[in-house]
């Protein structure tokens, strides 16, 4: 059933009000049945009494015979006439409906008495009309029938309320569109901020409730990217104030002897290195890089061969991106594989509208529950603390900032044989 069912909010409003127009149109259909049935059986009461009414005085003083005749000539299909002594209708047999037909004729009766009730069925009408020779009534069964099936009428009827729905739910997609284009374009804004994207905005338009939202997500982003700044601004501001301390260090630590300096020159050179990535790191944060085409399988081909990873498939891609992100992205993926496994494999593929690098090894790989823990910066995969074996916990964040901040991302799991396998999916945008 929910597959039958549409998902859009535009689609559930329009199947809401498709359903109630349906239902409206429903009783408004058998209403309108219901009072044209009671039309057509008043109309027909009401002529069956007329041309009774009108044949009682063509039979005053007239002989029997003549009387047999004119009533011959007066009977119709399920119609009884005759004329009697006595009367069929007994006084005060009359119902609500013989009662209001009794008192719509009684001013053309012209003294007459006349006398109506409902026959046994509901389709019958008795009548008793009191004739101006003595002891004599013109007493008429009348069959009333049901009205006839207006075929061009319930067609035209139909036609009429199906070209109404059709207006009303022309109408109501197009406002609904409108009404619902900022929600898509809010959901859209989201999925790119969260991709990394902290210059998505949503235009505030629309609906009070839409310009509430998307002025709450514009501030949710622009506070976002101000801390991202800032963040930014700090790491690169420590990283680089740190350059000139270790450095100093380092040249006296070399004017020691041998035995003393070289334990304190291999502590320097670590937090060289770590000074370096958090440099490196804020740089990668910064995206100051103009996007231009970039040969992404010359990229992928030149890294490998640098790091003398193997290169398994290569097909021709190119993208609008940041080169120099991306080389820091690709290779820093290369290097943790032959870091921790000694190999690479490199592949570049083609998945629908994506550009998908993966870098696979067959190293000791990382335990399922921290394969997304590790993507966070200064997380390392190793639970040593050696730059050597562990790195400084930054080439995965790196990695993953830059996908994101070329609408896409990097996914990491576990080789079915063992290892790691790391994707880079990449939108390709035609230029």
């Amino acid at each position: 059933m929910k597959r039958v069912l549409p998902t859009g909010l535009t689609g559930q409003l329009i199947l809401l009000l498709t359903v109630a127009l349906l239902l409206a149109n429903a009783v408004a259909l058998v209403l309108l049945a219901s009072e044209r049935d009671r039309l057509g059986r008043a109309a027909r009461e009401e002529g069956a009494v007329a041309r009774i009414l009108a044949l009682a005085p063509l039979l005053d003083g007239i002989d029997r015979e003549e009387r047999v005749r004119r009533i011959s000539a007066a009977d119709q299909r399920g119609t009884r006439i005759e004329v009697a002594s006595d009367p069929i209708v007994p006084p005060n047999a009359a119902g609500s409906r013989a009662q209001a037909l009794a008192a719509l004729f009684a001013p053309s009766l012209g003294g007459r008495e006349l006398r109506l009730a409902d026959g046994a069925d509901r389709n019958t009408l008795a009548i008793s009309v009191a004739l101006n020779t003595p002891d004599d009534w013109l007493n008429a069964v009348l069959r009333l029938g049901s009205p006839p099936r207006r075929t061009n009428s319930i067609e035209a009827l139909a036609l009429v309320l199906g070209l109404s729905l059709a207006a009303v739910l022309g109408g109501a997609l197009i406002f609904l569109r409108r009404l619902t284009k900022p929600l898509a374009e809010l959901a859209q804004a989201a999925r790119a901020a969260g991709r990394g994207d902290r210059s998505a905005r949503v235009a505030e338009d629309g609906a009070r409730e839409f310009q509430e939202a998307a002025h709450a997500f514009n501030d949710m982003q622009a506070r976002i990217a101000r801390f991202d700044a800032e963040r930014t601004r700090t790491l690169a501001a420590v990283g680089h104030d740190l350059r000139t301390p270790i450095t100093s260090l380092r040249i006296r630590a070399e004017m020691l002897s041998d035995q003393d300096a070289e334990p304190m020159i291999a502590t320097l050179e670590e937090m060289r290195v770590m000074a370096d990535s958090l440099v490196a790191f804020a740089r990668g944060g910064e995206n100051t890089e103009e996007p231009q085409p970039v040969d992404l399988a010359k990229l992928v081909q030149r890294l490998a061969a640098e790091r003398g990873a193997e290169l398994a498939v290569v097909m021709p891609t190119e993208i609008i991106g940041q080169p120099v992100a991306l080389s820091r992205a690709i290779g820093n993926l290369i290097d943790n594989a032959m870091r921790y496994a000694g190999a690479a494999r490199v592949t570049l593929d083609r998945t629908g509208k994506d550009a998908v690098v993966t870098i696979e090894d067959d190293g000791p790989g990382i335990p399922a529950e921290q394969l997304d823990e590790v993507q966070e910066p200064f997380v390392r995969g190793e639970g040593s603390r050696s730059l050597d074996t562990g790195g400084a916990g930054l080439g995965l964040s790196i990695a993953r900032a830059v996908a994101q901040g070329h609408g896409g991302n990097l996914e990491l799991s576990i080789r079915e044989s063992g290892g790691l396998r790391a994707k880079l999916r990449l939108p390709i945008v035609e230029g």
